[in-house]
């Protein structure tokens, strides 16, 4: 038995946060909105397409941002993303830890760390 890939990563959000995720995700970062199964859809969150995997933001009642753990995302211009996260008022929080990765923090609208990496 071996893993032979990676489908998604799952981040918790608060209850009613999908729009702000939206305008994060889908508007700044330009990731689709993946539909969400009926059955799954009504315990609110919401999915995003980046590239051929996923990002689920599922609802979690005792919600807590996750500020170290985070997803890493692949971009095609990270001076460019750099600018337009901080244009919608995001902070963008430079690391040079690894020699020839150009790469960012920043954290979405419910506090959760994102990493933003030059592909």
């Amino acid at each position: 038995m071996s893993v032979v890939g990676l489908h998604h990563v799952q981040i918790a959000c608060p209850a009613r946060s999908e729009d702000l995720l939206r305008e994060f995700y889908g508007g700044v970062l330009g990731m689709p909105e993946i539909p969400k199964p009926p059955v799954l859809a009504a315990r609110g969150g919401v999915w995003f397409r980046a590239g051929d995997r996923e990002l689920h933001c599922g609802v979690e009642a005792d919600f807590r941002p996750a500020l170290k753990a985070h997803p890493c995302f692949l971009v095609a211009d990270v001076d460019a993303v750099a600018k337009g996260v901080s244009a919608a008022g995001g902070e963008v929080r430079w690391d040079e830890a690894i020699p020839g990765i150009r790469r960012f923090h920043t954290d979405d609208p419910v506090g959760n760390r994102v990493e933003l990496q030059q592909a």
